[in-house]
């Protein structure tokens, strides 16, 4: 059964996100709903791979490549050097990472990507949270709300709901002080 809140948060964060998207990589390992959910943007190339060999397939892929990479694992070190390889000037990804309880697993994987990305920010989807990396754009400063209020069938994602999904308590704030990067 599909999990449709958070296939949406997944694709359409980042794609409501990024000014332009074009080529778009998908890592996973049941990728056929992330599918379904870009099948509504028009003029996108999508290239979806397995992401249990995420290590290997990101090896063979070209530099600077792809504006948006969907990421459903949680990456070491080596991918996530090799996913900000194969992102453009501008890219950006969203991955699946640990509870935000789990600070210092959720530290480590952040300090990674703070050597390569701008902004670092987790957020809510629906049952689970995913980490938004981005080269340029703000999720909540540049979202396309022209994008985004134009998408229809969706059950869960909408405008609003990109927005709040950012929203965070301060005990979180205060556990990944100077890590995240808004």
């Amino acid at each position: 059964m599909s999990n449709f809140s958070h296939d949406e948060m997944m694709v359409h964060v980042p794609m409501c996100t990024h000014k332009n998207p074009k080529k778009i990589l998908v890592l996973s390992d049941a990728y056929e709903n992330l599918m379904c959910e870009l099948e509504r943007y028009q003029g996108i190339d999508v290239k979806a791979l397995q992401s249990l060999k995420a290590l290997e397939a990101l090896r063979l892929e070209t530099d600077a490549t792809y504006d948006i990479v969907i990421f459903e694992e949680q990456g070491d070190t080596a991918v996530l050097a090799h996913l900000n390889r194969v992102l453009k000037e501008d890219g950006l990804i969203s991955l699946c990472h640990p509870d935000l309880d789990n600070v210092e697993a959720n530290k480590n994987v952040m300090q990674v990507l703070g050597n390569y990305f701008k902004i670092i920010m987790p957020y809510h989807a629906a049952q689970g949270t995913v980490l938004l990396a981005s080269k340029e754009y703000h999720p909540t400063a540049d979202i396309i709300l022209q994008r985004s209020d134009l998408l229809e069938g969706q059950q869960y994602y909408n405008g609003d709901m990109h927005i709040a999904a950012f929203a965070m308590p301060n005990y979180v704030r205060q556990n990944y002080l100077g890590v995240i990067r808004n």
